[in-house]
């Protein structure tokens, strides 16, 4: 590990995808006498290779990132070191967003929104193993765990994937090789699970709590369902490619 001596500055990775923010907050950081950016990485298999070479004292951690989330990188990291500080630096508050990646054992998790000063605080905080989660952050938190849902399983998310497609009982029964019996079975657990009334209202929780995240559904759902055009849902991405991955992370 780094030697954290007093003179020695805090050293940390830098793990974002969009060029632009990723110098942004080098050279935010660079700016303080007490921290530089020993590394940068755009993905996060070069976050976890580059960690294992440098062994920084702070990861500084996008959440979606091209490939593996930067949850799956954290918890690969944490895995292999599992002294490892990292922080989570989003835009996306949903709440399965903020659980997954706590559990995955970041530190803290922090918006995009915060301003410099915020997160120069909380870099120094976590370097101090101080354990410092923003307000909002701990209420989304703490409705998840109010709530102890159970997580759906991969074949309902499959099934919510088709329906907010816009596919009928019949539809989804043929594309998924099911009977309708069973696709009824998976919407009533579904709507259960998401404390959901009507499939519409599943889709829009699940879209609201970072559940279910596709480019179309980003669409879909603020066209039919009235929710803002800047909501959860994951930009840039294949039409419709649900990020089961990540999904299934928040369940083991």
């Amino acid at each position: 590990m780094a030697d954290n001596s007093k003179n020695q500055k805090i050293q940390v990775m830098v793990v974002d995808d969009h060029f632009v923010v990723r110098m942004g907050l080098i050279k935010s950081i660079n700016l303080e006498a007490d921290m530089t950016v020993q590394c940068e990485a755009s993905n996060g298999e070069q976050a976890i290779d580059l960690y294992r070479q440098y062994r920084s004292d702070i990861v500084l951690m996008d959440l979606k990132l091209p490939g593996i989330s930067g949850a799956q990188a954290t918890k690969a990291i944490r895995k292999e070191f599992p002294a490892t500080a990292v922080i989570i630096f989003s835009m996306y508050d949903g709440e399965e967003d903020i659980y997954r990646s706590l559990k995955a054992g970041a530190r803290t998790y922090l918006l995009k929104t915060a301003g410099r000063d915020e997160l120069i605080q909380t870099i120094r905080a976590v370097h101090a193993d101080q354990y410092q989660i923003p307000p909002m952050v701990a209420a989304r938190l703490a409705e998840r765990m109010k709530r102890s849902r159970p997580d759906l399983t991969a074949r309902e998310l499959d099934v919510l994937r088709l329906i907010v497609r816009g596919a009928s009982t019949s539809e989804i029964a043929k594309e998924l090789a099911i009977t309708t019996v069973t696709v009824h079975g998976h919407v009533g657990r579904i709507l259960a699970k998401l404390e959901a009334k009507d499939r519409t209202a599943a889709v829009v929780t699940a879209v609201q709590r970072g559940v279910l995240r596709t480019a179309s559904a980003r669409r879909r759902v603020a066209n039919r369902f009235g929710l803002p055009a800047g909501g959860t849902c994951e930009l840039g991405k294949p039409d419709d490619q649900l990020l089961v991955g990540e999904v299934e992370l928040a369940q083991r």
